[in-house]
């Protein structure tokens, strides 16, 4: 009985400790639950933190368009594209993407990759915390961060910029960015370099 006690006690902390965390990312350089894997199985890790106003703005337009067009005005979750992917779950349509910027920084800082019925249910609350006490700008600026942008341990704009085209954050040209925004989905299959 004591060691269910113990053991109810870890997990509740383990699910309590991302919501005391969340306030503190206001500032500092926060790494993913990814990089700190890698970090700790050995393998390679390249992240170079840059503020979001050394960032070319080229880069958060194209992910905001990209992958979360509503990113400016909803909170934290975007329910009409929730709605159309439980619709097109019913259709027996194959399931693409619905998650917002958000949720995908509560997936990066606090969750694991992969999809699973679980990580969604911590996801959205979650995200709805981190848009409650996090300004827009700095979600942002997290996820810019800490997205996994190259094929072998890439994280972030930075690293993701000098692995695709040689050059930095700061200085990525319209095409450029879009190309980085356009393999977020899949940076492991996808190629902005190529």
């Amino acid at each position: 009985l004591r060691v269910v006690r113990i053991l109810l006690l870890v997990l509740l902390a383990a699910l309590l400790l991302p919501y005391l965390l969340t306030p503190l990312y206001r500032v500092g350089h926060p790494v993913s639950t990814l990089m700190a894997w890698r970090w700790l199985s050995g393998a390679p890790v390249s992240r170079q933190w840059v503020d979001f106003s050394a960032i070319s703005p080229w880069l958060p337009r194209s992910v905001v368009g990209s992958e979360d067009a509503k990113f400016c005005s909803h909170h934290g979750i975007d329910w009409d594209a929730v709605r159309e992917v439980v619709d097109d779950a019913e259709d027996g349509e194959v399931a693409r993407g619905g998650s917002t910027i958000t949720q995908q920084v509560a997936k990066n800082l606090f969750l694991w990759p992969g999809r699973s019925v679980i990580r969604k249910a911590l996801e959205f609350p979650l995200a709805l915390w981190i848009d409650l006490v996090l300004p827009k700008q700095r979600i942002l600026e997290i996820y810019l961060n800490v997205a996994e942008l190259g094929p072998s341990g890439q994280f972030g704009a930075q690293a993701g910029a000098a692995y695709a085209f040689g050059r930095s954050a700061s200085s990525l040209s319209p095409r450029e960015a879009a190309l980085l925004a356009a393999i977020l989905p899949n940076p492991l299959k996808r190629s902005a370099r190529n």
